[in-house]
């Protein structure tokens, strides 16, 4: 089969590799729509990441399709059934999971390979985070369940209260998610990002108020100046920019809440004033990943269709066009795309695509 392997740093490549077979409590996806994430983006240029993968390895952690087999010891699931899989399981056992801290788990079980014809599903992922799509949803939709299940897991982990001011640095897919669900919840977001179609996109998600930081000098003064002088209640970093990160703290206001989301590239480091922390009583906090909670929340969100989420979605592309994908989004012209991987793929995609419209 056809399959996009990461080698380093912006070295892509597609090759013929064997199709998947399934073990003991595996399944094989044949992938209808493969979706791009900033995470992609971020690997493909940077060539490495702290948690998810090492190089060489398959590429893409975001998809839906229809199972095509299955192992030995896999109930309730049979050939034909429509599943989304998010990239990751905890493994239910160890001192985080026991406390319900499952992205903090370190025996998680990682899968990496959506951008392929086939997907093999580990077993642990199998029996805790694969899904049913609903009846009518389209695959491309319910490709985004991982990153939407991300964006759920930040927003419960950062202390909003009903009528906070709530600032979002970055206007990328996982920006404009934040901005979606926050307003749905009826909150007021600044949105602050450098692309002017992605902050009208945020408009239409509901965002108070955007800016484009490249006509802002000084985007804490700018926050302040529409929060009574304060600062934001909370404030959500989404660009995994160190500088940005110590952006977000300038943004808070005393007693508020920064969500450092972002991942920035490993070893870099930030400054923080440790009178503002201290005497500001500021509660400053990393989140990563998504738990099995936040993943079925995050289908159930896409299926109510609630929220446009389909404004994301950019580009239809084939498999052979990924290279010019990630080109594209690395030129800000591509929020998420859609990859078609294989021809035989299309009649499975196309009987859902109309019900984006």
């Amino acid at each position: 089969m056809l399959a996009a392997l990461l080698y380093g740093q912006e070295d892509l490549r597609l090759e013929q590799v064997a199709e998947p077979t399934p073990a003991a409590g595996e399944v094989v996806m044949q992938v209808a729509v493969a979706t791009t994430c900033g995470t992609d983006l971020k690997v493909w240029r940077r060539g490495n990441h702290a948690k998810m993968l090492q190089l060489p390895t398959l590429f893409g952690h975001e998809a839906s399709g229809r199972i095509m087999a299955v192992g030995e010891g896999v109930k309730n699931w049979q050939v034909g059934d429509r599943v989304v899989a998010n990239n990751s399981a905890p493994c239910m056992n160890c001192f985080f999971c026991q406390r319900e801290e499952y992205s903090l788990c370190p025996n998680i079980t990682w899968n990496n390979g959506t951008f392929a014809e086939y997907f093999k599903i580990p077993a642990a992922i199998v029996r805790h985070n694969m899904l049913p799509i609903p009846d009518g949803l389209p695959y491309e939709l319910a490709a985004m369940t991982e990153p939407l299940a991300c964006v759920l897991h930040g927003i419960a982990r950062s202390h909003i209260q009903e009528g906070d001011n709530i600032v979002v640095l970055g206007d990328g897919a996982i920006g404009l998610m934040f901005v979606a669900v926050l307003a749905q919840q009826g909150h007021r977001i600044l949105l602050f990002g450098g692309n002017p179609q992605r902050l009208e996109i945020g408009q239409k998600f509901g965002a108070a108020k955007t800016f484009n930081h490249r006509e802002v000098r000084d985007t804490p003064s700018v926050v302040k100046e529409y929060t009574a002088g304060w600062g934001a209640d909370v404030v959500i970093e989404a660009t995994g920019v160190p500088e940005v990160w110590e952006s977000a703290i300038a943004c808070v206001r005393p007693g508020g809440t920064v969500n450092l989301f972002g991942g920035c590239p490993k070893d870099t480091t930030i400054t923080v004033n440790t009178e503002q922390l201290h005497y500001s009583e500021l509660t400053i906090k990393g989140v990563f990943h998504n738990t099995p909670k936040y993943v079925r929340a995050a289908l159930a969100l896409l299926a109510s269709r609630v929220i446009p989420f389909e404004l994301l979605i950019s580009t239809q592309r084939s498999l052979q066009d990924l290279e010019q994908v990630f080109l594209d989004m690395k030129a800000r012209q591509v929020i998420k795309a859609a990859i078609i991987p294989a021809s035989h793929n299309k009649v499975l995609y196309s009987s859902f695509c109309s019900q984006l419209c």
